[in-house]
């Protein structure tokens, strides 16, 4: 029994969300190999091979791969994936991109967003929003997963001595082409990385507000920026902020939540963050029921506060 970990990289490094998903595949048992697919990605590959746990590494490269384009990458994953009994991937945009096509292609049910591994056949995975986790078995030959990376540890980047295999890369489909991409740039660490979150929502009133109370703290704590979705939808932040369901799903080692009632679909993309500090005037706010510490407070008079103080 041998799992495949699909890495998510830039062709250059791993990213971390690979790590995580690293540990699911090692909770399934067997070997743990990684396929990185990708064009002039031998960094990226030996960066691979250093992971604590991984036996193989499989390096694929071809041009067709530069952009990712989930047909493209299926191909290759297609091209191995008779030799695997679990195929994993990161449950991020690529991840969720690229399994769909896999699974159809092999006829299998995906088992998405597992956030547990109770045996090799056995997973659990949230449902209701969270409200409820779901013991999902499978008797497909070939199991393709996405990771719920929050729901695991990152695998030590260091440690590991993996072989590196080359593979043939797969010939262009022909069915999408890259034709752009705009990058947000930020000196803030991204969301779903960051070890601390600084979070606003609609009780800031305005976009002004946002940037006027929740910059200085997020700067003081070298912190990652989130919104809710109300804080969103009324323009205050901008939509890769947001936080929940229907944003992303983090889990830093602090999140601090500003204004932010706690809807079910909020909850849902934060409630597995280490610690939770959640400041709100209002008392009964629900956000106060998965917190660690709670202020019952004016959020524009407590976070000025918080930032002198710090």
């Amino acid at each position: 029994m041998t799992a495949l970990v699909i890495a998510e990289h830039d062709h250059a490094s791993i990213k971390p969300a690979t790590l995580n998903t690293v540990t699911a595949a090692l909770a399934c048992g067997g070997d743990v190999h990684i396929l990185v697919a990708g064009a002039n990605a031998a960094e990226a590959a030996k960066a691979a091979a250093q992971i604590a746990g991984v036996s193989k590494v499989i390096a694929a490269d071809s041009a067709s791969l530069a952009e990712n384009l989930a047909e493209n990458v299926a191909a290759q994953v297609l091209a191995i994936a008779g030799n695997y009994s679990h195929i994993l991937f990161p449950s991020t945009a690529n991840g969720k991109n690229v399994a769909p096509r896999v699974a159809a292609k092999l006829d299998v049910a995906q088992i998405s967003d597992i956030t547990k591994v109770d045996s090799p056949d056995t997973f659990e995975r949230p449902i209701y929003a969270g409200n409820a986790i779901a013991t999902v078995q499978s008797t497909d030959a070939t199991k393709v997963i996405t990771v719920r990376t929050t729901g695991f540890d990152a695998a030590a980047a260091t440690g590991g001595s993996a072989t590196v295999e080359t593979a043939e890369g797969v010939a262009d489909s022909g069915k999408s082409a890259f034709v752009g991409r705009e990058v947000t740039k930020s000196d803030r660490p991204e969301l779903t990385a960051a070890k601390i979150i600084v979070s606003g929502g609609r009780a800031l009133g305005s976009a002004e507000k946002f940037t006027e109370v929740m910059t200085p703290l997020a700067d003081k704590l070298n912190a990652g920026l989130g919104a809710s979705r109300a804080a969103v939808d009324a323009g205050y932040a901008p939509n890769d902020w947001q936080v929940g369901q229907t944003g992303k799903i983090v889990a830093p080692q602090l999140y601090i939540a500003a204004g932010i009632s706690g809807a079910i679909q909020h909850l849902a993309g934060m409630k597995d963050s280490k610690v939770i500090v959640a400041i709100n005037k209002d008392e009964e706010a629900p956000i106060f029921s998965v917190a660690d510490y709670g202020l019952v407070a004016d959020l524009f008079t407590a976070v000025p506060e918080l930032v002198t103080t710090l």
